[in-house]
């Protein structure tokens, strides 16, 4: 009887410990994902929050970084095949982290990104009949969130994209907007990523997509300016030295 009682108490205590030493691990596990978010080291963060994911599937943060690293990481993939499957589970998990929390400016930014994803190599009728819900989902999180950098950056490859359509393709835009919508000019893809850069100045990505959308609008002085400026900064991750190779190879179409 002395043991049966012994081990009523003993069990429900080993489960609260079981339970504790699990949220201490799933804690720390999380802090060591945020690192490496901050460190672009997308490959080990992308496995931390696979790991969290599984742990637990109702923790909105663990399924909004879910779906950045499936976007970030999937880039890094072979083949556009499995690129496009990455793509697409960060699509679905930014949906589903909406679910959770309309009123997340992360998890509109990360939808955008997953969606900006999956058009990166889409023809044009694609890019277009997705252009709508991009700039829907990417106003979203600017208005939760206007400091949000990666949303400021979102918004300037897609001024800079619809800016470089050619005239059919602007037709086609317009049709789908009714009118051409707001912004989608050189003009405002530099204020969009100027944007980006005043609100994560170390980050050299923003500062090569300013220097590109200056080239793109054939004002080479100040696309060298800020390709040399992203080079200046410290290069510490692959994402960096990616960076890195784009703006001399930039740099060198000017020279």
């Amino acid at each position: 009887m002395k043991i049966k009682l012994r081990l009523l108490i003993f069990m429900p205590l080993c489960i609260l410990y079981s339970n504790l030493v699990s949220a201490q691990s799933n804690e720390e596990l999380y802090a060591k994902g945020v690192k490496y978010r901050e460190e672009r080291n997308y490959k080990d963060g992308f496995f931390v929050f696979q790991k969290l994911m599984k742990a637990d599937s109702s923790e909105i943060s663990y399924i909004q970084n879910g779906s950045y690293f499936y976007s970030k990481y999937g880039y890094q993939q072979a083949s556009e095949a499995a690129k496009q499957s990455y793509y697409k589970t960060g699509e679905m998990l930014a949906k589903k982290s909406i679910k959770m929390d309309a009123k997340s400016a992360e998890s509109h930014y990360v939808y955008a990104m997953a969606l900006g994803r999956i058009n990166e190599n889409a023809g044009s009728k694609q890019k277009i009949n997705s252009s709508k819900l991009i700039k829907s989902e990417i106003d979203l999180a600017l208005k939760l969130n206007p400091k949000h950098p990666g949303a400021w950056h979102i918004l300037g490859r897609w001024n800079r994209t619809i800016a470089g359509f050619n005239a059919v393709e602007k037709l086609a835009v317009n049709a789908l907007f009714g009118g051409m919508p707001v912004g989608a000019t050189y003009e405002d893809a530099v204020k969009s990523f100027t944007q980006a850069v005043v609100n994560e100045p170390k980050y050299k990505l923003h500062q090569y997509e300013l220097a590109a959308t200056y080239y793109d609008m054939g004002n080479n002085a100040a696309a060298k300016v800020w390709a040399n400026k992203a080079l200046a900064l410290t290069t510490a991750s692959d994402d960096d030295r990616n960076s890195d190779t784009q703006c001399k190879a930039l740099l060198a179409k000017m020279k």
